[in-house]
């Protein structure tokens, strides 16, 4: 049985977007190091006590990074906290040495912003504003890489290599309030929201934004519910989207 096209869905169920936008900052050291951050260095040369998490290393957090982080709520018409608060969010990856992420949740540096976009439709232009929840400050991770399968995954891989020069990199995540109304033009319009962040970080000169390279990424949920209900229904998510047609592609998909 063929699935039903794009068209046929939109007849009868209306997309709900939520975005999560990862930014990683252009510092020169780590986010809770002196670690340099050099894009493309030899593995494992860019990493120290603190980031590898070795035992009685202490984290000092990256001036630059909050500075940078404000300005980004700022231009996001965001409110910014007067204090802020980082937390540990715990889980296993073998990316992650220390078996922990150094995040924000409760009390996020900026918050309750929005993004404003334009787009083309068949009536003409039509403006969506994008309401931004949060805009916090966390640590990237290193990077896997599964030798020998045929995808390039660890399904299948004879073995596993990990570079952990990226572990702590500065990283600041865009999550924004749910998207309601959109319609047909979801696709668009969330192609559009993370083009427009992409111009303004870039603008700000806080990070260069290459999203081959990882610098800027997506995390794209939608979930679909009855035209003129609010019941919500179950939601997918598309995570590490690394360029604007695919962005759109994985709300159309």
């Amino acid at each position: 049985m063929a699935l039903p096209t794009y068209d046929e869905v939109i007849a009868k169920w209306d997309p709900v977007l939520g975005l999560e936008v990862h930014v990683e900052l252009n510092t020169a050291s780590k986010m809770f190091c002196s670690c340099a951050t050099e894009f493309g260095a030899a593995p494992n040369t860019q990493t120290c006590p603190v980031c590898l998490a070795l035992p009685g290393a202490l984290p000092v957090v990256n001036e630059k990074a909050i500075e940078s982080t404000i300005l980004i709520g700022l231009a996001l018409n965001c409110k910014i906290a007067p204090y802020s608060r980082f937390a540990r969010k715990n889980y296993f990856y073998p990316d992650m040495p220390k078996n922990f992420q150094i995040s924000q949740y409760d009390e996020p540096i900026c918050f309750d912003g929005y993004v404003d976009v334009e787009i083309d439709t068949e009536e003409g232009p039509k403006q969506f504003r994008i309401e931004v929840e949060r805009v916090h400050m966390e640590e990237d991770t290193g990077k896997s890489l599964h030798v020998g399968g045929a995808t390039g995954r660890i399904h299948g891989a004879d073995y596993s290599l990990l570079d952990y020069n990226r572990a702590g990199i500065p990283l600041v995540e865009i999550v924004t309030k749910i998207v309601p109304g959109t319609g047909k033009y979801a696709p668009e319009v969330a192609k559009a929201y993370v083009a427009e962040l992409r111009d303004i970080l870039r603008g700000l000169k806080v990070s260069d934004v290459k999203m081959e390279q990882g610098s800027l990424r997506c995390d794209a949920n939608v979930s679909l519910k009855p035209i003129g209900s609010d019941v919500l229904g179950t939601r997918s998510e598309t995570k590490n989207v690394n360029s604007l047609r695919s962005v759109e592609r994985a709300i159309r998909g």
